[in-house]
């Protein structure tokens, strides 16, 4: 006979949820679970962890919110594929900004994509090291386009080379933007081998292909190339003329690097009409979405955000790039890693009663 759920059964489908990706990851989530008053019936919170907000590169909390918009789907679809039905409740109540969402837990049918999916939350990594040449098809693109846009963001392929070529000026100019910024060079390196539960391990980034929640670490333009110390910052800064067909990473007018738009990566922008808590909450949901899609396609995934956090380069990707008509939240660069390729090691997580409130 079916009972009650249990905290111990609701806290295993937390810890999928904290499996998402996040920002540097930082895991900046927090939850709440409660059997429900009836039989089968369960409720799940989610909550900011404002104390894990990266002040220099997310004043405003939004790359937190993405984040947290990841997990969030990743509990609806752990939820599902253990024969729980989810209903959720979006921002709930605005006197408190923190409570980004309630979930009501009823027991139902198993999903039928329930092993494709428990196996795509499993393999999911952000792998930073250089792409293939192999192409990603149009088709392909198109199909995450639409599977991200189904949980209430916009999801745009980027197919055009002109609008490429665009994109890669826009990262190009916020990249030199970021690089004088020392607060942020410095948050970067913080949370390389943060610690055993949290951060990127330093393993997970291999020379010249990047080092965050981005794709490259910024550049810094006071230092001697030739400490070593300044070998991982020079690596990865001058392999960003692979994704922003910068020639000199250092130039305050970059040059471009026109053979950066032909490029075999695909591209996809996650936009929302509307830039708000909410929009931003839905935007993660559609990163996931894509993302475990992409997955179990064996599509390689990088979040791009550089560009999103430096305003000019935002606002002119949104009129440039996307028309003016949404507010663009995350640029989503993909690809296919060699086969032969060792497995990278997985990211840490922290620990369940961390992250559960009592």
């Amino acid at each position: 006979m079916p009972s009650h759920a249990t905290r111990t059964e609701l806290a295993a489908l937390v810890g999928l949820a904290c499996r998402a990706p996040s920002v540097h990851n930082t895991q900046p989530w927090l939850w709440r679970v409660e059997a429900g008053a009836t039989r089968d019936t369960g409720t799940v919170e989610l909550y900011a962890d404002p104390a894990r907000r990266l002040p220099a590169a997310d004043p405003t909390g939004r790359n937190l919110l993405l984040s947290c918009g990841a997990a969030l789907h990743h509990l609806r679809v752990g939820a599902a594929a253990h024969g729980w039905r989810a209903e959720v409740e979006r921002i709930p109540d605005p006197s408190r900004p923190d409570l980004l969402a309630s979930v009501s837990l009823v027991r139902d049918e198993v999903a039928p994509s329930a092993a494709r999916d428990l196996s795509a939350i499993a393999a999911r990594v952000t792998d930073r090291r250089r792409f293939t040449s192999w192409p990603v098809p149009d088709a392909r693109l198109e199909h995450l386009a639409q599977i991200g846009s189904l949980e209430g963001a916009e999801v745009v392929p980027l197919l055009d080379l002109t609008r490429r070529h665009r994109i890669d000026l826009l990262f190009a100019r916020a990249r030199v933007q970021q690089a004088g910024d020392l607060r942020l060079r410095e948050e970067q390196r913080l949370w390389i081998h943060h610690s055993l539960r949290d951060g990127i391990p330093a393993a997970a980034v291999p020379a010249g292909a990047g080092s965050r929640f981005d794709d490259a670490l910024l550049p810094d333009p006071s230092a001697d190339p030739a400490d070593t110390s300044y070998d991982v910052s020079c690596n990865a800064s001058c392999n960003a003329a692979y994704d922003t067909g910068l020639d000199d990473p250092f130039l305050t007018e970059p040059a471009v690097d026109r053979s950066a738009v032909a490029t075999s990566d695909g591209m996809l922008i996650v936009s929302t009409p509307d830039d708000g808590p909410l929009d931003q909450l839905r935007a993660g949901e559609a990163l996931s979405a894509l993302w475990l899609r992409a997955t179990t396609d064996r599509l390689s995934v990088v979040p791009l955000s550089q560009v999103i956090e430096v305003e000019e380069t935002r606002e002119a990707l949104r009129h440039q790039v996307l028309d003016g008509t949404t507010h663009p939240q995350l640029v989503v660069r993909l690809g296919w890693q060699e086969i032969a390729r060792s497995t990278l090691p997985r990211t840490p997580r922290r620990d369940l009663d961390d992250v559960l409130l009592h």
